[in-house]
């Protein structure tokens, strides 16, 4: 048993005795099914507080021989299935934390060399007859052992990609990080001495040249979390037994922190639920602990309209980006596709595999964005939110007259001449013309489920402004008439599902016409 070389159980341990701890060992069933295959090789990424070192520290205490970890198993989900004492504690293990080695002397140039003395010591010490001092390579001295003994390795890196992020500027030391995986992972050779690798970080593999510099890897990120969704956070279930446990409203909780969509897995940020659950606070708890200062250099950068971008998204809505070119590092930038993927990788942003889009996932991260973007004053933003503050007022005040005409102002300014006359487009207004609401009312739904369809936009009051502020549900028409957009909204009874949020409903039908460019607006208080 060491420190790197099959290490105990106990840091599982300590999440195990944790007052919340959710039952993720379900994870160890897929990498079971994995070992000693062409799939060995896994990159799991996914943003800071979403269980990254307690993922690799459960795999560590199942898989090391330096322990015998029966006992903290039995009841947990894997010890149900059928591969569980397969593989339980059979292997040489060794797991380390980049982080760890960065940090006490933070001495970036030396990170690599010190990672394979501190391994290579403890193989020597389990094996003195085999790695003589003449061994300076890990991957010389895990080959040296198998070949010897038979015995393979599951390699289990934690915060993989720090030198990738911490010394993005030093091509020396990326280099020969680079370099040092390559031979640990990649090629004929590490198959022999490898029956399992487990990366993870927050960013995907570097790339070189446009492709993976370790391609043999199945990666798992934030764009596609494939088999591991239900392991990447809190699943929707798993949030509502917590919520009934501890006595918190799950429609408040789902607001605050839901929004990140693999599949069919709805995934919440587990730090995040974790101190809801313990303090009953809806805040943000895990963003200002991240990289968001490093990332705002970025977003304060107008790559091709990075800032409406962001403006959109702030105010509710989706916006379609390509995610081919990142290079999955901090210093690569080339547009805006590059900047919001990367935002992505961080949690910043929630990604629509379907619609290839990048949105905003919840109230936490909405009000991280607008709290960067009032401490670097945006013009765009500033002019934006004076036009909708005076339209939410005409909403507010049934001035429908006045709610046309702020609408089509901003769709004349805010719309492109090629998307002008586009449904997509006016969607995409209305969002930015209510930009102001976002002070006291929810994220908008669109399309929320209600009575016996979907209304276009629904906006929610949160729960202090209910008193003072109404639910909004909005209906859009194209060549058609605002009284037709009314009309649908009562005939379908789209407010029905409000009536616990608000003791009053406003009623908004909005019509555009294509022909003459005009939009008419008709706004009712919902009789009850």
């Amino acid at each position: 048993m060491g420190r790197f070389l099959n290490p105990d159980n106990s840091a599982f341990q300590a999440a195990i005795n944790s007052e919340i701890y959710v039952d993720k060992t379900g994870m160890i069933d897929v990498t079971n099914k994995v070992i000693n295959t062409m799939q060995a090789f896994i990159c799991n990424s996914r943003p800071r507080r979403f269980g990254k070192s307690i993922t690799a520290n459960m795999l560590t205490a199942y898989y090391s021989k330096g322990c015998d970890s029966k006992d903290m198993f039995t009841g947990l989900d894997i010890s149900s299935m059928r591969s569980y004492e397969k593989y339980l504690n059979k292997f040489d293990v060794i797991h380390f934390d980049v982080q760890w080695f960065v940090e006490p002397g933070n001495d970036i140039e030396n990170v690599v060399s010190a990672i394979q003395k501190a391994v290579i010591k403890e193989l020597r010490e389990a094996y003195p007859t085999v790695i003589g001092d003449e061994v300076t390579g890990l991957p010389d001295a895990m080959s040296l052992v198998t070949e010897e003994t038979g015995n393979k390795f599951v390699v289990i890196i934690d915060e993989w990609d720090v030198l990738i992020r911490d010394a993005a500027m030093n091509q020396k030391v990326q280099d020969e990080y680079i370099g040092l995986l390559r031979r640990m992972f990649k090629g004929v050779e590490p198959t022999k001495f490898i029956s399992l690798a487990y990366l993870t970080g927050i960013l995907p593999i570097k790339k070189v040249l446009s492709e993976s510099s370790l391609n043999n890897f199945d990666e798992y990120t934030m764009l596609d979390a494939g088999v591991l969704a239900p392991y990447i956070g809190f699943t929707e279930n798993e949030v509502k037994e917590l919520c009934e446990k501890y006595g918190r409203d799950f429609r408040s909780v789902q607001r605050w922190y839901d929004g990140y969509l693999f599949h069919d897995t709805h995934t919440y940020n587990p730090k995040a639920v974790v101190s809801v659950m313990l303090r009953d606070n809806f805040q943000s708890y895990w963003s200002k602990t991240g990289t968001f200062e490093l990332i705002r250099p970025y977003i304060n950068m107008d790559f091709d309209g990075l800032k409406t971008a962001i403006i959109e998204m702030i105010s509710g809505d989706a916006v379609e980006v390509d995610t081919s070119s990142f290079q999955n590092d901090m210093v690569s930038f080339g547009c805006k596709d590059d900047v919001l993927t990367l935002l992505i990788h961080l949690g910043y942003l929630a990604y629509d595999q379907q619609k290839h889009a990048a949105y905003l996932p919840n109230e936490e991260i909405r009000q991280e964005f607008i709290s960067a973007t009032k401490k670097k004053k945006w013009n765009e933003l500033a002019e934006f939110e004076k036009q909708s503050n005076d339209l939410l007022d005409a909403t507010l005040d049934m001035e429908a007259d006045e709610v046309a005409a702020g609408i089509e102002k901003i769709h004349t300014e805010f719309a492109s001449s090629i998307q002008y006359n586009n449904e997509n487009s006016l969607s995409s207004v209305l969002t930015i013309a209510y930009l102001g609401s976002m002070q006291y009312y929810f994220k908008p739904v669109r399309e929320l489920s209600a009575g016996r369809g979907f209304a276009d936009f629904v906006y929610i009051p949160k729960p202090e402004y209910i008193a003072d502020y109404p639910a909004l549900v909005v209906e859009l028409k194209w060549n058609k008439s605002a009284d037709t957009a009314l009309k649908q909204i009562k005939e379908k009874r789209y407010p029905e599902s409000l009536l616990q949020y608000t003791g009053k409903i406003l009623l908004v039908g909005i019509n555009y016409n294509k022909k003459t460019k005009e939009h008419q607006c008709l706004i009712e208080e919902l009789s009850k």
